[in-house]
């Protein structure tokens, strides 16, 4: 299966990837038996040493990013018979994807931001030639959290990268990425994928039921990582449910109040439910690494190692929290998008077919115009979030304005 098969409804995005993967293969296979011939055939490729994926959360920016690596890598014989790179089954394909290829770095972060000592770290490897690949790959997926600091670091390595490295970097919008690094980046734009698109991949990679797999791509707008968690944890869709409640239950204070404190509450579990899931098996492989598996005692000199784990797993705890919140306020969103369909009389499916009486009534209640202010209020209440505004507070004085309308 071609390693561009799962970069869902980016078919423009695609084309020019193939292109570039096809001239970086010529000229690495050129660079192999003659430097200067090779160098010759650079002037014109569409090939380049830094690209910039961008669009919206769910468009797919870092499966694009990890498959275009991939075909960097590939090393199929069909290559040699004027097959493109990119088949997604010899050895530098394969392990380019599962993310074990020695030439592939793949980078991404739990944690708010990547500081200058990460980026250092990159910058030193990304001097280094390709050990058993065609080149150095380096895909930093969450590029927009890259601190001011650790953007000037990059911007060096950018600026003069090593022959045979590529920068890969993913981020929702070129705003989100410093102006002197952007500008020395080739700009991909992806788009949201058709929820068609987003349905076939799930039916075919997952092997989810093409009912539930509508019914979640659907509820998500295409976003492809979102679509596939509510399809497979009954718990995601049981705290989006609560979500969509919310609308019917700001009536009076009391009811706003309360449902702000529950979304809240409803975030904290999904981050407790992931860090139970990932904090007990990184404490237990941290402990085997250090020699105390099995209950033994910590070796001295090693406690500041276990608490920096703990640091980095308490900061990965707040940054899912605050994650879960915003995936909430969207599920918010979309309900009164919904809304906002049916008072317009616009011929567009519901994203939330599920609670479609509860949108009717809605609709019924009040104009437009509400809508929007109702609209305007989660928004705010996001930007408020993103400017460290304390979680409750900003939640309560949305639920307060969606009471008002």
């Amino acid at each position: 299966m071609p390693v561009w098969d799962d970069v869902v409804g980016q078919d423009r995005v695609v084309t020019q990837l193939d292109s570039a993967a096809r001239d970086a293969d010529r000229y690495v296979t050129l660079a192999l038996e003659d430097p200067g011939r090779a160098r010759e055939a650079g002037t014109g490729s569409s090939m380049t040493h830094a690209w910039l994926f961008t669009g919206p959360p769910g468009s797919g920016r870092a499966t694009a990013a990890r498959a275009f690596a991939a075909a960097l890598q590939c090393v199929s014989p069909d290559r040699a018979l004027g097959g493109a790179p990119g088949c997604g089954f010899c050895d530098g394909c394969h392990t380019a994807l599962v993310g074990s290829h020695a030439d592939v770095e793949v980078v991404r972060t739990d944690q708010l931001s990547i500081g200058v000592k990460e980026t250092r770290e990159l910058v030193r490897r990304a001097q280094l030639a390709p050990a058993v690949g065609r080149w150095q790959v380096i895909v930093l997926e969450d590029a927009d959290r890259l601190t001011e600091g650790a953007g000037n670091v990059l911007l060096k390595a950018v600026e003069e990268p090593a022959e045979r490295t590529v920068w890969l970097l993913c981020a929702p919008s070129i705003e989100d990425v410093l102006p002197t690094i952007r500008s020395r980046c080739r700009l991909l734009t992806l788009r949201t994928p058709p929820v068609e698109a987003v349905t076939e991949l799930l039916v075919r990679r997952d092997g989810i039921p093409r009912e539930v797999a509508a019914t979640a791509a659907q509820a998500t707008q295409g976003h492809i990582g979102r679509a596939r968690r509510l399809a497979t944890d009954e718990r995601a869709r049981a705290r989006r449910q609560a979500v969509l409640r919310m609308p019917e239950r700001v009536a009076d204070v009391g009811g706003a109040l309360k449902s702000a404190q529950e979304l809240i509450d409803a975030a904290a579990e999904d981050a407790k439910q992931i860090a139970e899931e990932h904090d007990g098996r990184e404490t237990e492989e941290m402990r085997a690494a250090l020699g105390a598996a099995d209950g033994k005692r910590l070796p001295r000199g090693t406690a500041g190692v276990m608490k920096d784990l703990e640091d980095r797993q308490k900061r990965r705890a707040t940054r899912t929290q605050r994650d879960s919140l915003d995936l909430a306020l969207s599920d918010l969103t979309s309900f009164y998008r919904d809304v906002l369909v049916r008072q317009l009389g616009a011929p567009l499916p519901l994203a939330n077919s599920e609670v479609a009486d509860a949108v009717e009534r809605d609709a019924r209640s009040g104009p437009p115009e509400r809508t929007l202010r109702r609209i305007e209020a989660v928004l705010h209440c996001r930007e408020a979030l993103d400017g460290n505004v304390a979680p409750l507070l900003a939640v309560e004085a949305m639920a307060m304005a969606l009471r008002d309308g």
